[in-house]
This record gives C-alpha cells, sequence and structure tokens, in this order.
C-alpha cells in the first residue's frame, strides 16, 4: 500500500490515516510517501517519483545505506554528485577532456 503525498505551505503534509493509526507525516522534499514492502523485500517507485527522477524501465540505480535511510538515486544524478565534489580542482575555463587527449597524443608519441 503506497499513498503519495504533496506538501503543504507550511510544510507539513497534514494526517495519514493507515490501518486505524493517524500519523502526522513532515514534507521532505517535493514528494513524499509511505509504502509497505511487498513480497521478497520488494518496493515500487510510483510514476510520479520515477518521471520528476528520470527513471526509465530497466534504469541501474544506485541504492545504498546512509544514517539508517534507504537511498536511491540515478547513475546520472552521482555522476553529478561526483562531478561536483571535484568541480573545485578544475580552474575554470579548462576543458579536462581536451587535456587529456593532449595527454594522450604526447604519450603516444614516445611509445
Amino acid at each position: 500500500m503506497c499513498q503519495l503525498l504533496r506538501g503543504g505551505t507550511n510544510g507539513y503534509i497534514g494526517t495519514q490515516k493507515n490501518e486505524g493509526v493517524q500519523e502526522r507525516v513532515r514534507e521532505i522534499g517535493k514528494l513524499w510517501v509511505r509504502m509497505r514492502i511487498g513480497a521478497k523485500g520488494r518496493i515500487v517507485i510510483p510514476a510520479e517519483m520515477r518521471e520528476a527522477l528520470g527513471i526509465e524501465d530497466g534504469a541501474m540505480l544506485d541504492v545504498k545505506v546512509v544514517d539508517g535511510e534507504l537511498r536511491i538515486a540515478t547513475l546520472r544524478e552521482r555522476l553529478r554528485q561526483a562531478q561536483q565534489r571535484v568541480r573545485h580542482l578544475v580552474p575554470p575555463g579548462t576543458l579536462v577532456s581536451d587535456e587529456l587527449s593532449a595527454e594522450r597524443r604526447e604519450a603516444a608519441k614516445h611509445e
């Protein structure tokens, strides 16, 4: 069972009644889902979330546990994060691909 909830103006989405238990859910980001694990530990990512993240059928995802949370990311997002972490190492206006090509051409001359 999965219920997709949308945020309100104060950051609270309101209450969700699930099997007789009333819960107050706080929005984290634009979309929030509370769901049950299915058979064999499977979860279903709602279509709206897949669309927002650009996840298509058959896509490879990175799944890891961080601080007690299950985090799922696309490989494209992981690449973006890695590029952001090393961006400070590359001077502005420099194309790393051009530098790599030049280094390879120079190495090829000496082979």
